[in-house]
């Protein structure tokens, strides 16, 4: 039976993480930065003996080895450049499979909340006990609100009272009060300004003669003979 169909091939060993490619990519790039500063240095020793030399066959030697230093070195960064861009592009995959990783628990997380919810507001939260509750809320803030009123009366007012005779009594204690405002603000008697002054006399008190009267021109007295200042 090997024979007509073959043997089942081996399983091979299992293919390198994403972690471990770019580790390994990242460490070829390293071997490579390492020649290419090996090489900038021998380009420095061939400038440098470029300007010391003066034969021009030397010179000419002297460029031919540092035209293959240089080709060597552009080499090796061209490797580079290409290693690089393997690497990012393997950065990139990393990168899109961890965030596939963390949507699909994301969405799992989700679907096991929504589960989870639909439970709640099946079982324990309905909206006839909501409803229910809001209108006993509502029944006993109406009743606290008839306590408060019942709380805030005055009970040292008698009910028999007419609002008519109160209104007038009111107006009557108004105009009483108003009399009396009118009685302190008037001015007494004895500083009020009269009009009708008592008449000079003409006799002398005790029966006596009439009153000197001063000649025209002379000083003016009393009644008691005493001068008056004009």
């Amino acid at each position: 039976m090997n024979r007509v169909f073959g043997r089942k091939k081996a399983p091979g060993p299992p293919p390198p993480s994403l972690g471990e490619a770019s580790q390994g990519v990242g460490g070829r790039m390293e071997s490579i930065d390492v020649k290419i500063a090996q090489l900038d240095k021998e380009l420095k020793v061939y400038r440098d003996k470029l300007k010391t030399t003066k034969s021009p066959a030397a010179k000419k030697n002297i460029q031919k080895r540092a035209m293959e230093v240089l080709k060597r070195k552009r080499m090796y960064e061209t490797q580079r450049d290409q290693l690089a861009g393997q690497q990012f592009n393997i950065d990139q995959a990393s990168f899109g499979i961890e965030s596939a990783k963390a949507t699909v628990s994301t969405i799992s997380a989700m679907k096991a909340a929504n589960t989870e919810l639909k439970g709640v507001m099946k079982n324990d939260l309905k909206i006839d006990d909501v409803d229910e509750l809001a209108d006993d809320m509502a029944e006993m803030m109406d009743e606290f609100q008839e306590i408060n009123e019942a709380l805030a009366q005055n009970f040292a007012t008698p009910d028999d009272i007419d609002e008519a005779d109160l209104e007038a009594e009111l107006d009557m204690l108004g105009d009483e009060l108003e009399d009396e405002f009118a009685e302190e603000d008037a001015v007494p008697s004895y500083l009020q300004e009269s009009t009708s002054l008592p008449a000079q006399p003409t006799a002398v008190p005790g029966g006596g003669g009439k009153v000197p009267v001063a000649a025209s021109g002379a000083q003016k007295v009393d009644e008691y003979g005493l001068p008056v200042e004009t």
